[in-house]
C-alpha cells in the first residue's frame, strides 16, 4: 500500500486574517521582507470574485514514462498518487499542483473534485489543466488553473510522482503547508515562517490605505496621500483615533 505524509497545518487564525489581507497586499508585504517570488504565474481564476486562502497540500507531476505508469484510466487506481493527495483532505485545505504547465492533462475531473469538495477541500491551484468542467464548475470549490482539456490525466505526457512534497507551481516554490491566499490577482504562496509577520504589517498598511482612499476620493493629493505622506500622518492619526473610539 502506498503511504504518503500528511502536511503540519498552520493556526487556523493566521489563514483567516491572510484571507482578509488579499493576494496582492501579502505578494507587496512579503517582497518589502525579502521573499520576492511568490506569484504562482499561469494559474487564474475561473470564478470572479472568489477568495480562497487555505494550507497547501503538493502534487507533483513529471513527463510519463510508460513502464512507470499505465495509461489507463481505471488501472490500478490505488497506485495513482493524484488520488492520494486528496486522501489527505481537511477542511479548508487547498491542493496546488506542478503540472508543468502542461495544457493536455486534465490533473483531476468532475468526481475527484466532488470528493475533495466532500472532505472539506477550499480549492485547488494547477500549473495545468482540469477536466470535466461543464458539470465541475457547478462544484463549490475555488479553480486557480491554466485551462481546460477533455483529457484524463495520463492519457497524454505526465504522470503524479510525489505528494506533500517541494514542489515548483508556476515558477514558485511551495513547500507542504505554506498558506496559499488566492484571488482575483492570482494566487500567493505564504511561507508559513513569514505569516505572523506579513499579517501585522498589512494591519498597519490597511489601515492607513483605508483613511487614503477617503481623501482621494474627497479630492486630496496623491503626493499627499499615496502613500502617506509624513506631513499627512497626523490627520491619519486623528482618524485612526476617531474609528477606534467608535
Amino acid at each position: 500500500m502506498i503511504q504518503t505524509q500528511d502536511i503540519k497545518r498552520p493556526p487556523r487564525e493566521w489563514v483567516e486574517a491572510i484571507k482578509e489581507i488579499g493576494a496582492a497586499t501579502s505578494s507587496s508585504q512579503l517582497s518589502k521582507m525579502g521573499i520576492r517570488n511568490t506569484h504562482i504565474c499561469g494559474p487564474i481564476s475561473r470564478r470572479e470574485g472568489q477568495v480562497m486562502c487555505g494550507p497547501a497540500l503538493t502534487l507533483q507531476f513529471v513527463p510519463k514514462r510508460e513502464d512507470l505508469q499505465d495509461a489507463d484510466e481505471y488501472a490500478q487506481p490505488e497506485k495513482q498518487l493524484h488520488r492520494h493527495v486528496l486522501y489527505h483532505t481537511q477542511p479548508g485545505d487547498v491542493v496546488v499542483v506542478d503540472a508543468r504547465g502542461d495544457m493536455k492533462s486534465g490533473i483531476f475531473g468532475e468526481m475527484m473534485l466532488t470528493y475533495f469538495q466532500g472532505k472539506g477541500g477550499a480549492g485547488v491551484v494547477i500549473d495545468g489543466c482540469l477536466r470535466d468542467y461543464p458539470n465541475a464548475k457547478h462544484l463549490d470549490l475555488g479553480m486557480w488553473i491554466r485551462g481546460l482539456t477533455p483529457n484524463f490525466h495520463t492519457q497524454t505526457d505526465l504522470m503524479p510522482w510525489g505528494v506533500n512534497v517541494p514542489i515548483s507551481c508556476g515558477g514558485v516554490f511551495v513547500m507542504p503547508g505554506d498558506i496559499i491566499i488566492a484571488d482575483d490577482d492570482g494566487a500567493v504562496v505564504v511561507p508559513v515562517s513569514h505569516a505572523e509577520e506579513l499579517i501585522r504589517r498589512a494591519s498597519t498598511h490597511h489601515e492607513w490605505e483605508e483613511f487614503s482612499k477617503e481623501k482621494l476620493l474627497a479630492g486630496g493629493e496623491l503626493k499627499r496621500y499615496y502613500p502617506l505622506h509624513d506631513d499627512a500622518r497626523p490627520e491619519y492619526e486623528e482618524w485612526l483615533r476617531n474609528k477606534n473610539a467608535k
